[in-house]
């Protein structure tokens, strides 16, 4: 088949309005068969059934593409962490325990998305949509570290949200990367990877000083929100 002839088809899928849908959805089915880092940009116009030119049509090169996908797979990410944590009902306590498992679960159900969010090389705060969209995710654990910093044990100094909100993420992050993966990267483990992440948690909180049964700690009011060393509390 002709440039000319392919173009033509290009042009077709154009008009209807699905050439970047279509590219798009190209790229992440590369990204989940090869890695981010395994294709080219005319591998997914090809993929698409489109001319190599076609795509610069909706997208300036290839990073673009990425960054895009990375931006609806932290959108997503933000769905479920928030879904997880509804807010902290009907408790704190309970709702943090299920953010973990929740980001484990978009690990494995979406490897795709994933590995274009945080292993497809591309610098988040180059695309203000992406960066907002990985700021939101972020908010929903920072927000579940300040209501579990707010049932720190009396007595004991309490820890900075957000530097609990980081430690917490990266545990997180790289129990889901090395044995939480929905992909063949995946490390064996003589575990589930939520009772690995699950202890890992308990032992950091218990760490900071707090009591080994969670549930022990009442719930106290939220203190106004107010800006530290830290940063600004999420809003």
């Amino acid at each position: 088949m002709s440039w000319r002839k392919e173009e033509r088809r290009a042009e077709r899928g154009y008009h209807h309005g699905n050439l970047k849908e279509a590219l798009l959805q190209a790229a992440l089915g590369l990204i989940a068969e090869k890695g981010p880092a395994g294709f080219t940009f005319a591998d997914a116009a090809r993929m698409a059934g489109v001319s190599p030119a076609a795509p610069y049509r909706h997208f300036r090169d290839r990073e673009e593409l990425l960054s895009i996908i990375a931006q609806r797979g932290f959108e997503l990410f933000e769905q479920v962490l928030a879904k997880a944590w509804d807010d902290g009902r009907p408790d704190a306590i309970t709702a943090f325990m299920r953010v973990g498992p929740a980001y484990l679960a978009f690990a494995r159900n979406e490897p795709a998305y994933y590995s274009a969010m945080f292993e497809s090389g591309v610098p988040v705060d180059a695309n203000p949509l992406l960066m907002t969209a990985s700021e939101r995710a972020f908010n929903v654990i920072r927000a579940a570290a300040e209501r579990l910093a707010a049932l720190t044990p009396a007595g004991v100094t309490r820890p900075p949200a957000l530097m609990m909100a980081l430690h917490i993420w990266s545990m997180s992050h790289g129990i889901a990367s090395l044995f939480g993966r929905g992909d063949a990267a995946r490390r064996k483990l003589p575990m589930a990877a939520e009772e690995l992440l699950e202890a890992g948690v308990l032992i950091y909180l218990r760490g900071l000083g707090f009591p080994a049964d969670l549930r022990s700690q009442p719930e106290k009011p939220a203190e106004p929100k107010r800006s530290g060393p830290w940063g600004a509390a999420p809003q």
